[in-house]
Formats: structure tokens, sequence, C-alpha cells
């Protein structure tokens, strides 16, 4: 490790509170990727007749459904969520912080680098149509940026709740969509009744965290029951009750297990929660590296960012290609062969490097709304370390 490098690892080493549990920033983080890896394998951008419309993979290879498994993460974000807002309010109050000086802080956090996006995207809309790009190709684009916000909005809506949920057991949630599920699916209910699915089914692992938050839950055995319960159940949905293998939705399926989410995919982030729990001894053990944990740490410090810039890296490769050469496999054409799957693996280290850009340009704005300090303290330039930690997450 160069001498610079490594005085920097050191730094963030040393300037991160004693108190912090690391793996719940290393679990966030996988989450965060899950995300952003899901969108660009299983989302195709299909030029066709001077247009762009949007397709999956999914749609023609049905056999990559266990993608969608190692992808979907959004229950270890939720299970994450609320054991840090758990905490945080917990140990807000006897600083004497309202809960309104709390929501708003936490509020910022999410928001204010969504901001940027909209600005961005809107001028960039403007644009394209005023040099005639077709309506359908903006429309297009727009809800592949878009459409991954609907989770920020349930995000914040359960924060805000987490004074009134934080002591609820996930059992009432996920009796809440087994009842949904149960009326809408099996005995031909109003369909719109799965739209109660989106609170309650993300409330499942956002109380799941609270509850692991005020030591109500421990990694072994707790871990294991859920990580096998959890898959026994999705299993038995799948095979027997009719609901798709796919954790995503799919264009043209018949369902979707998550718009809104279906009782299938709570019971698989179930087993997603129970397979964080098992692994959090070595993910402590391998975060106190400094070198892993500056990795984790620098993720988190723009998790943001990446999370909403990340369909805008692949939008910019995809057009830009387009205007260059032309149609090009795992870029523009269908997505219904394993040549499009090889290709668009291939096409991955271009987006990396795309959402490189983007971050370096947008991070800076999100650590000015104080996503900075939840990790690392500011400590010294010129001190590899910092004289002091603070004890306090």
């Amino acid at each position: 490790m160069r001498d610079p490098v490594r005085r920097a690892v050191l730094r963030i080493d040393a300037a991160t509170p004693v108190g912090r549990d690391r793996a719940l920033d290393a679990l966030r983080a996988f989450a965060i990727l899950g995300v952003v890896g899901g969108h660009w394998l299983v989302t195709a951008l299909v030029a066709d007749s001077g247009t762009i419309h949007g397709d999956s993979p999914l749609h023609y290879l049905p056999a990559l459904a266990p993608v969608s498994w190692v992808f979907q993460t959004l229950a270890v974000f939720f299970m994450v969520g609320g054991a840090v807002a758990a905490k945080g309010y917990a140990s807000a109050r006897p600083r004497g912080v309202t809960y309104g000086s709390w929501l708003r802080a936490r509020w910022a956090r999410l928001f204010r680098p969504v901001l940027a996006l909209l600005a961005v995207w809107a001028a960039a809309a403007g644009v394209m149509l005023a040099r005639g790009v077709d309506e359908g190709t903006v429309r297009a684009l727009g809800k592949l940026v878009w459409s991954p916000l609907w989770f920020l909005l349930v995000f914040a809506a359960l924060t805000a709740a987490t004074p009134l949920v934080a002591r609820l057991h996930p059992l009432w949630p996920l009796a809440v969509v087994l009842h949904v599920d149960l009326f809408r699916l099996g005995l031909g209910g109003p369909q719109w009744l799965g739209w109660i699915n989106v609170v309650a089914g993300w409330l499942v692992p956002y109380c799941l965290g609270a509850l692991w938050a005020r030591g109500g839950m421990r990694g072994g055995r707790d871990g294991w029951v859920l990580l096998a319960g959890g898959l026994v159940a999705t299993a038995g949905l799948v095979l027997f009750a009719g609901y798709p293998a796919s954790m995503v939705g799919v264009p043209g399926g018949r369902l979707s297990n998550l718009d809104p989410p279906t009782l299938a995919v709570v019971t698989f982030g179930l087993a997603q929660c129970g397979g964080a729990l098992l692994v959090l001894g070595p993910l402590r053990r391998a975060l106190a590296r400094p070198a892993v944990w500056a990795a984790v740490a620098m993720l988190n410090l723009s998790a943001m960012t990446v999370f909403l810039w990340h369909q805008t890296a692949m939008i910019t490769v995809t057009s830009t290609a387009l205007y260059l050469d032309g149609p090009l496999p795992g870029l523009h054409t269908l997505p219904d062969g394993a040549g499009w799957v090889a290709a668009r693996l291939a096409w991955l280290p271009v987006f990396v490097a795309a959402l490189a850009v983007f971050v370096a340009v947008f991070v800076p704005y999100e650590a000015r709304g104080g996503g900075r300090s939840r990790i690392v303290r500011r400590s010294p330039a010129a001190s590899p370390v910092p004289a002091r930690k603070s004890h306090h997450a």
C-alpha cells in the first residue's frame, strides 16, 4: 500500500467513533450495491426505429430469475435503516433533541441529494424535447431515473413513524401482508388492496431492525430461523401458490412480486435478513482491518449519490454509444439471449466508470447535507490519527 493511501486509510479508521457498529455500514453498502447491480443487469434500453424503450432479459430468459434473488436486497436496507433509526431516536431523546429536529435532520440527509437529480433531469428532459427527441423515449429514460425513488418515500415515511413502530413486532405487519395477499389473490378481492403492502411489506424488515437494535434478536439462532423459515416459505409460495420466481417485476408478467410487494418478496426478505445476521461476526472481524473499513466507509459516504445516479450513468453510456456507433449488443439490442447477457457483463465496467464521474461531481453536495459526519469525525488534515475518538455512533 502506497504511503499516501495508507495514511488516508489510517485516518478513516482512527476517525471512526469507537461505538459504531461497522457491520451495519457494510450491510447498507451491500444493499446499495445489490440494487445498482440488479438494475444494470435486468434493465435494457432497446433502440427501435428512432426511439428507445425499456425491456428486461427476465422477460425472454426466465431461467435468469435467480439473478433477482442475489440483487434484490431492499429488505436488508430496510432492516439496517430500522436499526439505525431506532438507536438514533433512542439516543436523541436523553440529549434533549426533539422529534421534529431529529426527523428534519434525517430527512435532509435523505432528500437533499435528490434535489440535484431532479434539477439535472428536468433540464435534460427539456433539452431532449427541444431537440426533437421522441416523447416516448424521454418518458422511458425518465422512468428509469424516477421509478427507484419510490423506496425513498417509503423509507422516509417509516423513518417518521419510528417512535410508533420501534416496538412493533415484525409479525404484525407480516400478518397484514398475508391477509392482503390472501384476500386479493386468493379470494379475488380488489387489486388496489395490494398497495397496503407497500408500507406493510417494508415495515416487516424495518421492525426487524428496530427489534435487533433494542437487543431482541441475536445473530445465531434467530438468523438461522429467519433464513430457513424465509426460504421454505418463499419456495412454498413459488412452487405451490403461483407466485413468480423473480423477486423483481418482469414486463408482461402476470404478477409482480415487487410492485406492489407480495408475501413472497417479504418472506424472501426475511431470509435475506437472517443471512445478514449470520454474517455479522465475520463482517466485524473483516472490518477491523483498516483497509477494508476504509472502502466500506467511503462507499457509505456516497451511498445516496451512487443510488441516485447509477441509472443516469447507464443511460449516459447507452445514449453516447448509440450516437457514436449505432446499436450495440448488450446496450441497444433485445435482451433475448445469452449473447446479450455476455455483452451486458462486458459493459458493466464502463457503467462503473461513468458512475464514478457522477459521484465525483455530486458527492460534495451530498456531503454538505451531513452524511460525512455520520461515519467519521473530522480530523486535522496534517495528522493521520486524531487525538481522541468519540464514543457516540
